[in-house]
């Protein structure tokens, strides 16, 4: 059983660990909204992963539902993040320096809810469970509890490279001036809308 668990979390960790437009999301309100924010952004997308997880364990066919929805996924997903990312270039130009360390301007309900929203609809996400779907299911069939192990293996993993993250960004807050942080809402909002215009034009 502890094979299953430690494949599960090395796949966890593997889909989670590649700092794209998810990751910067979760460093920028890290950095901006404190440690709390962060890690229900960590967590949101930690859920996700688990929930493809848990669909892989059931034997739903990733690369089937990918098939059959991937328009609709990647067209949503790509509305919601461009319209977050413009919000977040928003920042940028209104807020003033001392504005960075404010309260919080995302709820940790709402923090954990769009990240984990973002990541189910994030159509790499989805092609990374289709392109493990055959191993990770061997896996889960081999006993009759392993599909349970494999699904806190891969929440686990994914949920611990979020945790590695928000404390480094954390970190680097404590030793960078209050005006250079301004500018990480400048870079994570550009990324955000970027990649959310690309993946709508693409789905059209």
């Amino acid at each position: 059983m502890i094979d299953v668990f430690l494949k599960g979390l090395g796949v966890g960790v593997a889909i989670a660990a590649p700092v794209g437009p998810i990751g910067l999301l979760c460093i920028r309100r890290s950095v901006a909204q404190g440690r709390a924010a962060g890690l229900a952004t960590g967590f949101g997308a930690a859920a996700a992963d688990g929930t493809y997880g848990l669909l892989v364990a059931a034997g739903i066919s990733a690369s089937g539902l990918l098939t059959r929805y991937s328009t609709q996924m990647q067209l949503f997903g790509g509305v919601l993040i461009a319209c977050l990312g413009l919000l977040t270039l928003r920042g940028f130009f209104t807020a003033r320096p001392a504005e960075i360390s404010g309260p919080p301007a995302t709820s940790i309900l709402g923090a954990f809810g769009t990240t984990y929203l973002l990541t189910l609809l994030n159509p790499a996400t989805v092609l990374a469970f289709a392109g493990m779907v055959a191993g990770l299911g061997a896996a889960a069939s081999g006993a009759s509890n392993a599909a349970y192990w494999l699904v806190i293996g891969v929440f686990l993993g994914s949920a611990l490279w979020w945790l590695i993250l928000v404390h480094a960004a954390l970190w680097a807050r404590a030793r960078i001036a209050q005006d250079t942080l301004r500018w990480l809402d400048l870079i994570a909002g550009a990324v955000l809308t970027v990649w959310g215009i690309g993946l709508t034009w693409g789905a059209i």
